[in-house]
């Protein structure tokens, strides 16, 4: 059993935890009224990780503490700025199984080991405000740190910490830092205890390639791609956790980040080397694929739902809502357990460790080298190419079931187009943007098309198992023509998104 929650801090610089006089009084900063001392207590952590540091490399933390109310297991997780969310779970001898699997995208499957021990006598205060709220922590933590086995070179040093309460305002932050400035206090040199432990008891910063730098020209097409496929690996790792908690929105945003980190290595395979890209694509299909079951029972569930409550209740006849529940727990169940089969398979840590390999030792190609606008271009203007050939296909078909798949394989071709353009849009600026934003466009449309079809064909199946059970099927049909309208009306709609977005002044300005 785990429980999280988001914590916001600021670590100081501290001369001393004994004599604190150094401390200016906070009393009145910011709403301040009251600053109460809350005595002292004794805390001792084990830090774990793999024997590369892969936990610390990724700005994330996992201890065993002991002291203090909190004692038990901690794994902190980045967010942003100041923020972190940390995840705790009751205190045992070994590492949780819950809180091993949360580690499993950054550790890709290496064993977690202790690696540190920090030792702190932390003295309390609470920062208060009116009518006795509690706006903040203020800490000073008199630090010990060692090898995990009490041998090796020790450091000591002393810190000051101020966290604030879930509810508070992050504009008392700045304010407590100013103050603390005014004194000559300032913030800590070291982003943690564990980044500071590691480098001052000599066991090492976490190990981060630094070849790359010097393979890739400055400016170059290899450098534009290689900074977007970063981001979307580090995406991708980083909605690992949430997708496991499943955090609303994760899966969804997680198997987005598959099709672009896919479509885009695909894209631009003329910068990176495809006999180690191919895999990788292969593998982020898979997953994609997994977690779309997912996604897709979601998304069909929220239209399905949405349409029966508009109806007026004189013409929902029979137990729609009940069928539609039970209809919808059997497939989410099944979808549900099928995503975490994935993020638990050996398939999923390879692809994570090759996606690791290619951004450490990128397979480049000689137009890697080259300047971005002419690389990049070409490949846009080739994405758009097939969109094209794809959408005239479609629109030629008469209406029925081949040209509904016509138009969702043009989705498809839509979408990479579009992220093509994505790693674009720093070195194209705004000819790849505004292609970008066309092709979302024609995206959209096709996607609500797509919708009403994977609709219709649910709801036949409804329809059927009502008039299985001897269930009245007028709502049944009334929503199955409601989704035949929203088909008919995308694709009145789509011929003109298509002609903006494949309009000859958009592809001129990529090049053409």
């Amino acid at each position: 059993m785990t429980e999280s929650q988001r914590e916001t801090e600021r670590k100081y610089e501290a001369p001393s935890a004994d004599d604190t006089t150094w401390l200016p009084d906070l009393t009145g900063v910011d709403g301040i009224d009251s600053v109460v001392d809350q005595g002292t207590v004794e805390l001792d952590a084990v830090y774990y990780d793999t024997d590369d540091l892969r936990l610390a490399a990724a700005s994330a933390t996992l201890r065993r503490r002991t002291g203090g109310s909190d004692a038990g297991w901690h794994l902190k997780l980045p967010i942003s700025g100041d923020s972190r969310e940390e995840i705790r779970a009751p205190l045992s001898e070994t590492v949780p199984d819950t809180l091993r699997e949360l580690t499993l995208s950054r550790t890709r499957g290496a064993d977690l080991k202790p690696v540190v021990r920090i030792r702190s006598t932390r003295g309390l205060r609470q920062l208060v405000g009116s009518g006795g709220t509690a706006l903040a922590e203020l800490s000073i933590d008199a630090v010990r740190a060692e090898s995990p086995h009490g041998t090796g070179t020790r450091a000591a040093w002393t810190e000051m910490e101020v966290e604030l309460a879930s509810d508070t305002d992050p504009v008392l932050l700045e304010a407590v830092e100013k103050a603390l400035a005014a004194s000559g206090i300032t913030r800590a040199h070291s982003p943690s205890k564990l980044a500071r432990a590691l480098k001052e008891t000599d066991i090492g910063a976490p190990r981060v390639p630094d070849a790359r730098t010097e393979a890739i020209p400055p400016g170059s097409a290899g450098e534009e791609i290689l900074r977007y496929v970063d981001e979307r690996f580090h995406a991708l790792v980083n909605l690992d956790p949430a997708v496991r908690r499943d955090l609303p929105d994760a899966v969804h945003r997680m198997r987005t980040t598959c099709r672009r980190l896919r479509s885009v290595l695909r894209s631009y395979r003329s910068v990176l080397d495809r006999a180690a890209t191919d895999p990788i694509r292969k593998d982020l299909k898979w997953l994609g694929n997994e977690l779309g079951v997912e996604r897709d029972q979601e998304v069909l569930r929220e239209r399905l739902v949405a349409r029966t409550e508009a109806l007026p209740g004189e013409l929902v006849f029979g137990p729609v809502s009940a069928r539609l529940q039970i209809w919808d727990i059997g497939n989410t169940s099944e979808a549900r357990l099928r995503t975490l089969a994935a993020l638990n398979s050996p398939r999923y840590l390879a692809l994570l460790n090759r996606l690791a390999k290619l951004t450490e030792r990128p397979p480049l190609r000689a137009k890697a080298a080259r300047r971005p606008e002419k690389v990049m271009g070409k490949a846009i203007l080739k994405e758009h190419g097939r969109l094209t050939d794809r959408m005239a296909h479609a629109l030629e078909l008469p209406p029925g079931a081949a040209r509904d798949k016509a138009l969702h394989e043009a989705r498809k071709a839509a979408k990479k187009t579009r992220y093509a353009t994505e790693p674009a849009r720093g070195p194209l600026g705004k000819p790849a943007k505004r292609l970008g934003k066309r092709v979302k466009a024609v995206q959209q449309v096709l996607g609500d098309h797509q919708d009403s079809v994977v609709a219709r064909d649910a709801l036949r199946k409804l329809t059927l198992a009502a008039h299985a059970a001897g269930e009245a099927g007028f709502t049944w049909g009334l929503l199955y023509g409601q989704e035949q309208a929203a088909a008919d009306r995308a694709e009145r709609e789509l011929p003109t998104v298509w002609a903006e977005a494949s309009s000859r002044g958009l592809r001129q300005a990529l090049g053409r």
